[in-house]
């Protein structure tokens, strides 16, 4: 995900073209010199709440606000109980063949389990990225879309688990990519075009979310197919936690959206997941695409965790978590101005500008104890550095503001040694 949009009513590129060469020569040292500051590719081990002992340290504390457990459900005792429970009933963590094959019996009740917790037809990945592998193909063969080959168009902040597949669609059918959120854009080739896809997030890892109502519209209008990777929205919104997307769509999804989801993140367990709305499209997808037809499924483990998570959502523990988790936002945004200042989102970016000094930031936090990510291309455009810090249900409020004083503090001696 690269930088700001352009102008509205722009498309800012066609085509899948690729230049990794060109994004490693300009990224690497910026790389080298995050993991030099010991801020990347680091190991600990987990502690109460969101704190965590670092290893390279002599298991020195750190309060982590880099993940994106929202409800910090990660280390609900509950959901750990699920996972333990399982493999004891089980006896094995993984089954090593194809889902077409064979499949743990508690692996299909979990997908029935999810599949009424938030109203579609479920169907469950290892991660999020292969669930977006999978369903991005068979979105671009026209099979979910009467025969069409849809022209396939990203939103220009797609998640990189969604773009990176653009060559692989190409293969299939025509790409284009348009500004952030430029409706106007998209709108502009659903008219001239018979069929249309689009593909974004519902909730941006940067910060921001798509205009679900907006994109609801253009499909009544034009019938346009949705395809949204909820992975930052899911159990953070929603009576039972289905998320910034589904929670704006009453009634079935029909047949022309598909969202994908984690089940890491808010709902604290492991894994992703596609919500589909049709019996034809649960049937494509369980033979053909990629991840479900020549991969395993979630291990043992990670499906008894979901269960426990699913359980958890039918509770009033979650609107009580989600409650607290816009508590957190709102002080948070009291301490720290930044651009999402207001926003119900749990993500907040700090700019800072220059690659080097978003390092030394985020190295001077991690000396007072917050671990935060330094974020710089290709994350985010050039020139465009800075940090991403996530304020979760499980800070408390004296964490929260022990990060806004050290920010201050961090941020006044970088200033005044530039100065000097």
């Amino acid at each position: 995900m690269e930088g700001k949009a352009p102008g509205q009513g722009s498309i800012v590129g066609s085509g899948a073209q690729r230049n990794t060469s060109s994004l490693i020569q300009y990224a690497q040292s910026h790389f080298d010199a995050a993991h030099f500051q010991g801020l990347m590719a680091i190991y600990g081990r987990p502690l109460k709440g969101r704190a965590v002992a670092l290893s390279h340290d002599h298991g020195r504390k750190v309060v982590d606000f880099v993940r994106c457990s929202y409800l910090g459900l990660d280390n609900h005792p509950n959901i750990i109980a699920g996972a333990i429970e399982a493999l004891n009933k089980y006896g094995a963590l993984h089954w090593s063949c194809a889902r077409t094959r064979l499949n743990f019996a508690i692996l299909g009740e979990l997908e029935e389990a999810l599949s009424d917790l938030f109203g579609a037809r479920v169907i469950t990945y290892t991660t999020v990225l292969a669930a977006n592998m999978s369903a991005l193909p068979v979105i671009a063969s026209g099979h979910l879309t009467d025969g069409v080959k849809p022209v396939i168009v990203f939103d220009r902040f797609a998640h990189a688990t969604l773009s990176f597949h653009k060559g692989t669609i190409a293969a299939e059918t025509r790409v284009e990519t348009i500004a952030h959120n430029d409706l106007d854009a998209l709108e502009t080739l659903c008219r001239a075009n018979d069929c249309v896809a689009y593909i974004c997030d519902g909730v941006y890892s940067m910060g921001g979310s798509a205009s679900i109502g907006q994109l609801r519209s253009l499909q009544e209008r034009y019938g346009l197919f949705l395809y949204v990777d909820d992975a930052h929205g899911v159990s953070i919104f929603g009576a039972r936690g289905e998320g910034f997307a589904r929670s704006q769509i009453g009634g079935s999804l029909g047949e022309r959206t598909i969202i994908a989801a984690s089940l890491g993140k808010g709902f604290g367990a492991s894994g992703g997941m596609v919500m589909l709305g049709t019996a034809r499209q649960e049937e494509l997808f369980r033979r053909f695409a990629v991840a479900h037809a020549f991969s395993a499924s979630l291990n043992v483990a990670a499906i008894g965790a979901a269960m426990a998570s699913q359980e958890l959502h039918r509770t009033e523990e979650l609107a009580l978590l989600q409650q607290t988790l816009k508590k957190r936002i709102a002080l948070f945004d009291s301490i720290v101005p930044t651009e999402q200042n207001g926003s119900p989102l749990p993500i907040r970016t700090v700019e800072v500008g220059d690659e080097l000094t978003a390092i030394a930031v985020a190295r001077g936090l991690l000396d007072c104890g917050c671990y935060t990510s330094a974020i710089f291309f290709p994350t985010v455009a050039r020139g465009r550095a800075g940090l991403r810090l996530c304020p979760t249900a499980g800070h408390s409020q004296d964490e929260i503001r022990a990060l806004g004083s050290a920010l201050q503090h961090v941020l006044g001696e970088i200033g005044d040694a530039a100065v000097r």
